[in-house]
């Protein structure tokens, strides 16, 4: 197998400007994060090439501001700054391919009207009538939700090239970890069925397991759990049933679970009637509609309301979510769209957007924070470890950053955290604030 030559390069770009997303101003910040890499976009892209351009699209809006989402997803003049720059290289001929899987209850329709995908189709299309525009939502299904409740579901026209199962098994993260995994739907069986017996699978849309090249554009934001969503973490999106995708370990630390940080008896008691909960809406089905958000309100009332309380492996003791971020890269870089191990290493850049970050009880109730950076590079790894300091976190406390250095077969860097460059050199450092579940965990001391 080819080496993937990112894995070795540990420059960063830390470009700084104005915190407004004024078109041409982002466009310039793009090209100056290409220079500080030393690299040009006709290295990247070639002409008659696919290239996936993959945003953080998780939600149109803040769950409880529907009037904020700047901070929450990236925004369009970035998407639209990068993809001008890759149908400039193309010279005429190729497919841009936007893509991602929100999270399951979001509305895409209001996140492409939001970040202007629509009316920059149309200026691309004249602009380089020789390029393709596809803008695709990758998820299976939607649900509609009522006070985190699935009341209802809708089958979506999914990936118009099919998805691919990759098995990653021994390679995995979850190699050594046992536990009653719970993924993103009542249906914990199913998520224990892809991961159990050695068996470690994700179902990864072939558009992007089949691009030419990988342009990651990442949203900085606090994350309830694994504390930065960053590059690592924006794969989450690649994936096709969020089912597959391990979130957390139902039960306390001292039954071998991650869901609660403590193991009193309320938190006991609170994981068995969650299960007890969910299981009763999954058989109840369309049903649950009726009396589902009701109990849910009630459980609210006598134990805390998530947004306040630390329940789901909303915390910094998840032992789950960091392994399944780092097996998803490890499909990415080393895995095609026939599930065989690369011929040719995947062209990979992430340009992550920081001009409008987020901060506190992430990924989507964070608080907006004006940062004006765009932070760039051609490894996932380099760039988080970048973004933990620039923010004012220990990486070393992040373990899918931590982790993310660890060498074996499949790996995600080939260089150490010392042989990381940052281009230009950085002084400046965000004090972000945590998600509640991570504060007192992750900051740097001053």
């Amino acid at each position: 197998m080819t080496t993937n030559p990112s894995l070795r390069d540990g420059r960063v770009a830390v470009i700084r400007q104005q915190p407004v997303y004024a078109a041409d101003r982002v466009a310039d910040s793009v090209a100056r994060v290409m220079a500080a890499l030393d690299l040009r976009w006709e290295d990247l892209v070639r002409p008659g090439e696919r290239v996936v351009l993959k945003p953080n699209f998780i939600r149109e809006s803040h769950t409880h501001r529907p009037d904020e989402w700047e901070q929450i997803i990236t925004h369009g003049t970035v998407i639209a700054a990068v993809a001008r720059a890759v149908a400039q290289a193309m010279n005429g001929r190729g497919v841009i391919t936007i893509a991602d899987a929100p999270q399951t209850d979001s509305r895409f329709d209001r996140i492409c009207e939001l970040t202007g995908l629509a009316a920059f189709r149309a200026e691309l299309a004249r602009d380089f009538p020789g390029v393709t525009l596809e803008v695709l939502d990758l998820r299976r299904e939607c649900w509609r939700t009522e006070r985190g409740v699935i009341v209802d579901r809708r089958k979506l026209p999914e990936d118009p090239r099919g998805y691919t199962l990759v098995n990653l098994g021994e390679h995995s993260w979850f190699r050594d970890k046992p536990g009653r995994f719970y993924g993103a739907d009542y249906d914990t069986a199913f998520t224990a069925q892809h991961h159990s017996g050695g068996r470690h699978e994700y179902l990864i849309s072939r558009s992007v397991m089949d691009a030419d090249v990988f342009i990651n554009l990442p949203k900085l934001k606090t994350h309830k759990k694994v504390g930065l969503t960053l590059s690592l973490k924006n794969l989450v999106g690649i994936n096709g049933d969020k089912n597959y995708l391990p979130h957390f370990c139902i039960g306390t630390p001292a039954e071998g679970g991650d869901e609660f940080p403590h193991s009193d008896a309320g938190a006991k008691v609170q994981s068995r009637l969650i299960s007890a909960f969910k299981a009763a809406a999954r058989r109840s089905g369309a049903a649950a509609r009726f009396w589902a958000p009701l109990a849910k309100k009630l459980g609210a009332k006598v134990f805390g309301d998530t947004n306040e309380v630390v329940r789901s492996g909303n915390w910094y003791g998840n032992d789950t979510t960091w392994r399944m971020t780092l097996d998803l890269n490890k499909v990415l870089l080393h895995f095609d769209g026939a599930a065989r191990r690369r011929a040719r290493p995947l062209r990979y850049l992430t340009i992550i957007d920081g001009i409008i970050a987020g901060e506190g009880n992430g990924p989507m109730e964070a608080d907006a924070k004006p940062c004006g950076v765009l932070v760039g590079g051609t490894n996932p790894v380099a760039a988080d470890f970048v973004v933990a300091r620039l923010v004012g976190f220990d990486w070393q406390k992040l373990p899918s950053i931590r982790e993310g250095f660890r060498q074996d077969e499949l790996p995600l860097i080939a260089c150490r955290p010392q042989d990381i460059r940052v281009v230009p050199q950085w002084g400046e450092t965000f004090r972000f604030r945590p998600h509640f579940g991570w504060v007192g965990q992750v900051e740097l001391s001053a």
